[in-house]
């Protein structure tokens, strides 16, 4: 009989064994070192192989001698080579502002599923559903959108509201006034608000989210929470926030306004301050401004040197020298946002937040407050946009006719219908993944870009698709339009607190791999301390990381996932196994590209910006598990969690071959090739987007799940209560018209439209009466649902003060008396 055990058989058996070590659990060195002596005793290897193995396995398993022997070696080679990122200090603050949450899985290239599943994913409490059903739904019943954009400005029964209601302080603690709300309470406040208006949000949000209530809450004296938080809760100040300037734009911690400390003649400390700033959101109507500026201290007054650094102040805007008169026109949408400049404005040194220990701090303040409150607002407000086009969008396409049937039987509208609905799912389900983090205590920073960068885009895609569906309608403004004004006001969010380039490009990666990463961090502060030590501790473990995630890649590539374990069973398995796939993936191309780039990486801004992709997109599909589970999985949502997660693969295989057709790495093209052949994900089917653009124009829970939270009027006098109840007769009228078109099949009926043989089928007792009342209803319903606004040539013109009250406004053919909408044009 052959011995199959022969030396080569054995080593290719160790080999495997070995790989699958490498693979799923790391290779500890001294596993490395038993490997090779497995290998030299099947090759009956010589005394002298023995000797240098000897000396090789001594000097790599025994720190000692490792670190001075090879280690220290390494470390001054990276510093030469500059192999590794430097931090600047503005950085360094930024990168320490938050702390790595989830995302860091992604980076570890083995992301721990029970960690991923057993995050929160939080429910609104009875208490703020009350709130949402009564004070929110009240504000959204007192103006439409058309009214505020007509006057350009919120009506003053409505600020008068927010105040009373203490909308302005829904984060400040109830001990100082305010509602005390959770950031989830927040978020599902600022979402139904965003599907009524955008000013309603821009207007809240700031007071709430961005500005002097938010840093005194963390870092303000006593004294300072004592004085202003009670007046912010009731809207007695108005709050606003000034960091941008003309030349300190997405790079803020450039700012030169500047603030000089004195001692004034009563011997007490003063500063002086003097700076330009814009698009400053509330300044115009502020009583009471945040402001970021480099204070100095020549005299060194304050003990911490002439350049303290950034410092945060609050400045009543009635100080003398404050100017601010003029008013910023955002894309015609009207929320208060202006310029200010301050010249030699003279206040008390306690006015600095958080008093004189915390002059110097103001960029670590900005930094930590944006860490969380841009995965809180922006993803709000989009959702809230998301779900009112999916609405708009779902009942128009099955009210809306043409060639003889709704619309959304076209399969050119269906698949944009298909991207609204699946991407409100998506939305839905990482706005309460993320906000779930904050409110339990993590500060996501990066998991924040993610949100701030993807939701605005998502939005910006949504309303794109909604604006196609609707055709002219969506291009008329006019009271009967819900979406024209959302559509202009969508480059807005794309833009402010950090541009969407420069957080795609520079924050979500390039700071990410940096904060995130396992091991990076670490090392740059050993290398930074020329540690060996901890250097060689890190080093180390980090090069069996990029061994294990470069076999995991090999592995889980060639499976196409299936070399790893579920951690949960049925049809969305799959996503779990390819999620891991992804996770080793990019684990690999990140180190890889940290080897061949070194500190030039982050200056690689479109390979960053695919990274940044693959990472958002593996923590979308991961939220969107998180919402199936939490959920119940439950199966009329299989549809959706397949739409979805099939196009966030989709978008990872994007990235992916982004990077490999432009990383400049030998064989990298072998690999691209491998990776069209072998994709991770494509586009959902069509079938599939057909199932999800009948679900968004089919009555029903289904739908209802979708569009949950946001404001939908009871009044048919409203476009979105008009465009609802032509949609619900509709759908009832659709059996009775069916009867119509068979008795035309069948010869009872002359060939016409169905609409137009009613008469006929009653005297052919084809329908009953009632059912002609049915159908006349819903097509009079019809109708007037795809109307749009028309005006006539001195109300679209206008005096500075238009009365609307009374006239008659023609729409296409018909006459509509219009509600008094009394305001500036």
């Amino acid at each position: 009989m052959m011995n199959f055990l022969t030396p080569s058989v054995g080593v290719v058996f160790l080999f495997l064994f070995l790989l699958v070590c490498i693979g799923y659990v790391g290779v500890p060195l001294w596993l490395w070192t038993l490997y090779v002596a497995s290998v030299l005793v099947f090759y009956q290897a010589p005394f002298w192989g023995w000797i240098v193995f000897g000396i090789l396995a001594l000097v790599f398993n025994i720190p000692q001698i490792r670190r001075k022997l090879i280690t220290a070696y390494l470390v001054k080679a990276i510093a030469a080579l500059k192999l590794l990122p430097k931090i600047s200090d503005t950085e360094q603050e930024a990168i320490e502002a938050g702390n790595a949450w989830v995302e860091s899985e992604f980076f570890s290239g083995k992301p721990n599923f029970q960690r991923l599943l057993s995050e929160p994913y939080p429910q609104l409490s009875p208490d703020i559903k009350l709130f949402l059903d009564n004070q929110v739904e009240k504000v959204c019943q007192m103006a439409t959108d058309w009214e505020i954009h007509s006057r350009k400005d919120l009506p003053p029964e409505v600020w008068d509201y927010l105040r009373q209601e203490r909308f302005f302080g829904m984060m400040i603690p109830t001990e100082y006034g305010g509602l005390g709300f959770s950031n989830l309470a927040y978020s599902a406040v600022m979402t139904k608000l965003a599907s009524r208006s955008f000013t309603h949000t821009a207007t809240v949000g700031v007071t709430n989210s961005l500005g002097p209530a938010k840093l005194l809450l963390r870092y303000g004296t006593l004294a300072q929470k004592s004085h202003y938080l009670p007046r912010l809760a009731i809207g007695e100040e108005i709050p606003c926030f000034a960091l941008t300037e003309p030349n300190a734009g997405s790079d803020a911690g450039s700012i030169v306004s500047n603030g000089i400390v004195f001692k004034g003649e009563d011997s007490k400390l003063y500063l002086r301050l003097n700076w330009e700033k814009r698009y400053i959101t509330l300044a115009t109507i502020a009583t009471l401004m945040g402001l970021a500026f480099r204070l100095r201290d020549p005299d060194n007054l304050l003990g911490k040197g002439e350049d303290v650094g950034i410092t945060c102040a609050l400045i009543p805007t009635n100080t003398p020298g404050v100017i601010i008169d003029r008013r910023h026109d955002p894309m015609g949408v009207p929320f208060y946002n202006s310029p200010t400049v301050g010249k030699d404005v003279i206040v008390s040194i306690d006015q600095i937040i958080g008093g004189v220990d915390q002059a110097g701090q103001g960029w670590k303040m900005l930094m930590q407050s944006l860490a969380a409150g841009r995965g809180i607002s922006f993803p709000a407000t989009c959702t809230g946009i998301a779900k009112l086009v999916t609405r708009v969008t779902g009942a128009y396409a099955r009210v809306r006719r043409q060639f003889g049937l709704n619309i959304g039987r076209f399969e050119g509208v269906e698949e944009p219908l298909a991207r609204i609905g699946g991407l409100t799912y998506i939305m839905e389900a990482a706005k309460l993944y993320t906000v779930g983090a904050v409110d339990k205590g993590e500060q996501p920073a990066v998991v924040s870009a993610i949100a701030k960068y993807n939701f605005t885009e998502l939005s910006r895609q949504i309303i794109n698709d909604g604006m196609d569906i609707m055709g002219g309608a969506g291009i008329c403004r006019g009271p009967r339009n819900l979406l024209a004004n959302i559509y202009s006001a969508t480059p807005i969010p794309i833009t402010v607190e950090g541009a969407n380039i420069l957080t795609r490009t520079m924050i979500i990666f390039g700071q990410g791999v940096i904060r995130s990463h396992p091991y990076v961090y670490q090392e740059i502060a050993a290398l930074n301390d020329t540690n060996v030590k901890a250097f060689d501790r890190i080093f180390w473990q980090h090069l069996g990381s990029i061994i294990r995630n470069f076999f995991r890649t090999v592995l889980l590539s060639l499976s196409r996932g299936y070399l790893t374990r579920s951690h949960v069973s049925g049809t969305t398995a799959k996503y779990y196994r390819k999620l891991a796939w992804a996770s080793a993936s990019f684990a690999f191309l990140t180190d890889l590209s940290l080897i061949a780039y070194g500190g030039t990486l982050k200056r690689q801004e479109k390979l960053t910006g695919r990274f940044a992709d693959i990472l958002s997109w593996m923590y979308l599909a991961t939220a969107t598990l998180r919402r199936f589970e939490a959920e119940g999985r439950n199966p009329e949502d299989i549809p959706l969690v397949d739409w979805s997660m099939q196009y966030a693969f989709a978008q990872i295989q994007k990235g992916f071959m982004g990077i490999l057709d432009n990383m400049s790495v030998p064989l990298l093209g072998i690999v691209a090739t491998w990776w069209r052949l072998n994709p991770i994900g494509r586009m959902p089917a069509d079938k599939l987007g057909g199932k999800i653009a009948r679900i968004m124009q089919t009555p029903g829970m289904q739908k209802d799940n979708l569009t949950k939270n946001i404001y939908i009027p009871t009044n048919t006098e409203e476009a979105l209560g008009r465009l609802e109840q032509a949609l619900m007769l509709s759908v009832a009228a659709e059996s009775i018209l069916k009867k119509i078109k068979t008795a035309i099949k069948e010869g009872k009926l002359p060939q016409d439209k169905p609409v137009m043989l009613i008469r006929n089928a009653l005297e052919a007792e084809i329908i009953s009466l009632d059912e002609v009342k049915l159908l006349t209803q819903a097509e009079s319903a019809r109708n007037d649902a795809v109307r749009v606004d028309s005006f006539t040539l001195k109300e679209y013109q206008g005096d500075s003060v238009t009365e609307i009250s009374g006239s008659k406004t023609k729409i296409c053919g018909t006459s509509l008396k219009k509600k008094t909408v009394k305001g500036k044009i």
